[in-house]
């Protein structure tokens, strides 16, 4: 685990996971393994964005509830539909403003975004969850072909969004389970799974493109020209100790933010055996 130096106010790092369920992340599934609270305790970062939180309002806080009792605040966006989606953010500052969506009328109640703004050190800073539909790849399979065009509007609905984001010229990052891993370098076994959802050619350009319009992945800058780090691994199968995974949880930042980025890591657990969700928290420091 990694502590970051923000309980001195010299930093201002921001994690971001799926929670894969909060119910489960939560729940003692061993006695090495006490879950995402104890996590949270030690590691100790200022904001953390999460997703798939998939749970009501009531049964979210529920769940975290002895983190709010030790001073943690919760914004939540649930999905319309039950046991589906869900973004939240966890601050140990009450955020100034918080905001559900981004104007679209198919999604904003589909509990896939979120964004808070915080102060620090006299900045204002724009933090955003983001779940994007994970989608399929075009088949005659009538589901793969709801999901994929499902994904597709979404990504068509959210680019001028962000591009507004962007050109307001603040501190923001938005961070979370985007789903699509930008190239060859963030997925292990790539040449399998170029056919597939998440890694599909229009999928990349879209990230390609945010990229070029100034949009900065920090991960990737921060980790250089490296594979991964990844952090999502299939449950099934020995995908995770042979990291086979996948980078599609990461934070795009505006420019004035990526400059103060401090560093970037993945807080991989120690065994398969250990984790509380499978994906990893993925946390961007910043100065």
């Amino acid at each position: 685990m990694t502590t970051s130096d923000s309980a001195t106010g010299s930093s201002f790092a921001v994690t971001s996971v799926n929670v894969n369920g909060i119910r489960a992340a939560v729940k003692h599934r061993s006695e090495e393994n006490l879950g995402m609270l104890p996590w949270l305790e030690a590691t100790m970062p200022d904001v953390v964005l999460m997703q798939e939180v998939r749970a009501t309002d009531a049964i979210a806080r529920k769940a975290l509830q002895p983190a709010l009792d030790a001073g943690w605040h919760l914004a939540h966006a649930e999905s319309d539909v039950k046991g589906r989606a869900g973004v939240g953010i966890l601050s140990r500052r009450e955020p100034s403003a918080v905001r559900v969506g981004f104007g679209s009328a198919e999604f904003d109640a589909a509990g896939r975004y979120i964004e808070a703004d915080f102060e620090n050190a006299g900045d204002l800073i724009t933090v955003a969850s983001l779940y994007l539909p994970t989608g399929a790849a075009l088949t005659e399979n009538e589901k793969d072909v709801e999901k994929y065009h499902e994904k597709l509007r979404f990504l068509e609905a959210f680019r001028p969004y962000l591009d507004k984001l962007l050109a307001n010229d603040g501190l923001a990052v938005v961070a979370g389970d985007w789903n699509i891993a930008p190239d060859e370098r963030d997925i292990k076994n790539w040449k399998g799974n170029l056919k597939n959802a998440g890694f599909l050619p229009h999928e990349r350009e879209w990230v390609a493109e945010l990229l070029s319009a100034g949009w900065v992945d920090v991960a990737r800058e921060h980790h250089g020209d490296v594979a991964g780090p990844y952090a999502w691994w299939s449950w099934r199968g020995k995908a995770f100790d042979n990291d086979a995974g996948w980078r599609i949880d990461y934070h795009l930042t505006t420019p004035s933010l990526a400059r103060r980025v401090q560093r970037t890591w993945v807080d991989r657990a120690d065994a398969y055996n250990l984790r509380w969700s499978d994906h990893a928290p993925v946390t961007a420091q910043f100065g």
